[in-house]
């Protein structure tokens, strides 16, 4: 329903009461009714967002389980495996009447079925094998992040882009270069999950909730990202009150290998649940417009001292993508421990411009 003023009508227990159409409202055209549609068929049709998440791996596959449990969104799963991200699809759309969500799953191979898609993931890429150099892995992953970036931009070319794939702030830089799109709207997920992580192991260590638990983790997603303890509290109380400096650093070294630490237990693979939960929070701040602040890999242009890299900091993420960068005050100690995990991508990034121009020459 509608107020005289234009304005929508939303249901309460009680009454009816006039609502301004919000952002992503209006940036759907949540107004609009074609002819012959009803206004209720309409908003149906268009408030549903779609979700397309390339690479139907064990990261991909999670990634579209619980976007569909979030049931504000489509999903479209890409794969070049045939059968591989239909079969999932498939299975996710039977839990649909066990968990109550309406989300539309659908496999594909190509991507015709990702036009107009509000945010696109890429985790697709290969994982570093024994044997292999970090050149063969560069030289590996850069072929397949630029290709899936390419194919599927220009048919969703309003898309946050949001990359998942390793080395990640290299592929970030991959993605960007490929995509045509502004700065803000290509994004590395990293910071996200290593501060989860950070997050799990405070709590851990002190024996409460981590719902009382913030972290940040700042720079590239390696063994040279920067834990900020002084930045880190519970229930509002720096962890650097609460613990002695020694099980700090302990703590900020376990962060820093938290993904090592996962892959030696597995044996095979790599972690996933908590991957795949991380794309979901900040698919969460995108579709929702929530304007969370979250650690994001991003590409700085001055910012913090680095300029032309991908690197992990505080953002305000919402509809449009990364609506600000947050500058945060460092001691000189974490600036350094900044910039030499910026070194570390920028070597990487390096790496990557010899390898290209090898391969052209």
């Amino acid at each position: 329903m509608r107020a005289g003023d234009g304005r929508h009508l939303y249901y309460h227990p009680v009454t009816w009461w006039p609502r301004t159409p919000g952002p992503i409202e209006r940036r759907a055209g949540f107004d609009r009714a074609a002819p012959g549609e009803s206004r209720t068929m309409a908003a149906r049709a268009v408030a549903r967002r779609k979700v397309t998440v390339i690479g139907a791996g064990m990261v991909g596959g999670t990634v579209a389980q619980m976007l569909a449990t979030r049931d504000y969104a489509d999903v479209v799963l890409v794969d070049i495996v045939e059968g591989m991200p239909q079969g999932k699809s498939l299975d996710l759309m039977q839990v649909g009447p066990l968990l109550g969500y309406d989300t539309t799953l659908t496999g594909a191979n190509s991507y015709e079925e990702t036009a107009r898609s509000d945010v696109v993931v890429i985790t697709s890429g290969i994982a570093r094998k024994p044997g292999m150099s970090r050149d063969d892995l560069l030289r590996t992953n850069m072929g397949i992040v630029g290709s899936v970036t390419k194919q599927v931009v220009p048919g969703s070319p309003d898309a946050v882009v949001i990359v998942v794939s390793n080395p990640l702030d290299a592929m970030c830089h991959v993605a960007f270069d490929n995509a045509g799109l502004p700065r803000e709207r290509v994004i590395g997920m990293a910071g996200v999950l290593d501060s989860a992580r950070f997050r799990a192991f405070i709590a851990m260590e002190l024996n409460v909730s981590v719902e009382d638990v913030s972290a940040m983790v700042l720079g590239g997603h390696g063994d040279t990202m920067v834990p900020l303890s002084r930045y880190s509290t519970v229930a509002g109380i720096p962890i650097t009150e609460l613990l002695p400096a020694e099980r700090v650093k302990a703590i900020e070294q376990r962060t820093a290998s938290g993904g090592a630490e996962i892959v030696g237990l597995l044996k095979t693979g790599s972690a996933y649940y908590a991957p795949g939960m991380s794309v979901v929070e900040m698919v969460d701040a995108v579709l929702l417009d929530k304007h969370r602040v979250l650690p994001c890999s991003v590409l700085l242009q001055g910012e913090y001292g680095i300029d032309g890299l991908f690197v992990g900091v505080p953002v305000k993420l919402a509809a449009g993508g990364v609506e600000e960068i947050i500058q945060i005050k460092l001691t000189d100690e974490e600036q350094a421990a900044l910039n030499n995990s910026a070194g570390a991508v920028r070597s990487l990034v390096e790496a990557m411009a010899a390898l290209k121009e090898n391969a052209e020459s």
